[in-house]
């Protein structure tokens, strides 16, 4: 008796999705909700549980292959998992193999066999079986201790070179001075998505970018002064992501047409901030949303951001994380960024770029002195946001945060 497998309901809108991976092999023992594949859909990779337990069956499509909501993808066989001969490791790809040149096939079948008790993301999953890297024997860095793709390639990294009598080892990756290669990659879905969402929106808004600089002395004096206690009280370091969220809440009840947007010929304003954080993920940059942004102090926000990232990191947000939001907030300076152009993301109206702290001589009472400086970038529709909405939207944001006294007294 076989159960079939079919695509879960993904979202909302959301009709279809890429079957990035199948977990399990056809024969293999699968438990009652244990992953058996990975689908990647335009916002979030998403793991397809088992309905029940028995035999993992013959696949009806392959990985890469395009399949509908409802759709067969598998069955899952009744019955009792039967001893198989040890299953070959995948050949290393030329990523894999620069890393561990000389990895023994040997080892790939007790990490196989570890990943399917381990709550592993697609993507660490494949990793580790390209690598032939047992997971229980890798401390995660991740949420909850979850591994992450850096833990398994600082693993590969780190593993001792095979012994004399190994069986069979992979061929070393050696290649002529200046041999040219190329590699052929397809884009996954959420990529396709991405790239789709920012050029519309380059084509359909009237984009415009307006700077400003803002001093960083005040926040960095408070975060110095209570960052502990904050820790100790909170289980959450201070950021500056909760000084910058309470300015641009402070800033949008002045200037609301900022946390607005289109729709037709009508203008939809927000009583609300639901703030869109540009998070970066193994397969692209996601947007996750911290809903109520305006309401929440700043200890839930940085908790809120937190697991953003942690979720991100892993392959594990989910559909609802990713729905909505009114406003964005891309923080580039963390990757060292020192200035850019943001672009929006639709239907929003706006996004708030902020890039590294640097110290730069500045004139304060006519006396040059150095201080710790941060180029902030608005980029708006210049269809709903006038120049002088933007100019006075950043300064709200650069004054309430040179004097932080003023997201207290709401001012």
């Amino acid at each position: 008796m076989s159960t079939e497998v079919k695509v879960p309901v993904l979202g909302e809108s959301i009709t279809e999705a890429t079957l990035g991976q199948w977990l399990k092999k056809p024969g293999e023992a699968v438990a009652i909700d244990e992953p058996i594949a990975s689908l990647e859909t335009d916002k979030v990779a998403v793991e397809v549980p088992s309905p029940v337990a028995g035999i993992m069956g013959a696949y009806a499509v392959e990985e890469g292959a395009t399949v509908n909501v409802g759709a067969v993808i598998g069955s899952i066989d009744a019955g009792t998992a039967v001893a198989a001969a040890p299953v070959t490791a995948p050949a290393p790809t030329a990523a894999a193999a620069a890393v561990a040149p000389a990895v023994t096939t040997t080892a790939a079948p007790a990490a196989e066999a570890e990943t399917s008790d381990l709550p592993l993301s697609p993507s660490v999953r494949r990793l580790v079986l390209e690598l032939g890297i047992d997971p229980s024997k890798i401390k995660g860095t991740g949420k909850d201790g979850r591994l992450t793709k850096e833990d398994v390639v600082a693993a590969a990294k780190g593993a001792p070179a095979p012994s004399a009598d190994a069986t069979v080892t992979a061929a070393p990756t050696t290649q002529a001075i200046g041999a040219r290669q190329e590699e052929r990659v397809k884009m996954t879905r959420l990529r396709q998505t991405i790239a789709k969402r920012l050029k519309s929106a380059q084509d359909t808004a009237a984009l415009l970018t307006t700077f400003n600089d803002v001093d960083m002395s005040a926040v960095m004096e408070a975060r110095a002064t209570y960052k502990d206690l904050f820790e100790k009280k909170h289980g959450v370091r201070l950021g500056f992501m909760g000084f910058f969220t309470k300015a641009v809440a402070l800033a949008a009840r002045d200037v609301p047409s900022v946390n607005a947007k289109i729709e037709g010929d009508d203008i939809v304003y927000h009583n609300y901030l639901d703030v869109s954080v540009a998070v970066s993920a193994p397969n692209g940059l996601v947007v996750p949303v911290v809903r109520n942004a305006d309401a929440m102090s700043f200890a839930q926000i940085e908790k809120a951001i937190g697991d953003f990232g942690a979720k991100a990191k892993a392959g594990t947000l989910t559909m609802d994380d990713m729905s909505g939001g009114t406003f964005t907030i891309s923080n580039g300076g963390v990757f060292g960024s020192l200035m850019s152009t943001p672009i929006i993301n639709p239907p929003q109206s706006a996004v708030l770029g902020l890039h590294r702290i640097e110290d730069r001589a500045v004139v304060r009472d006519g006396q040059v002195v150095v201080r710790p400086m941060m180029y902030v970038a608005l980029s708006y529709d210049h269809r709903l946001i006038d120049g002088r909405e933007a100019v006075t939207f950043l300064k709200i944001v650069k004054e309430a945060i040179e004097d932080p006294t003023r997201l207290l007294i709401d001012l």
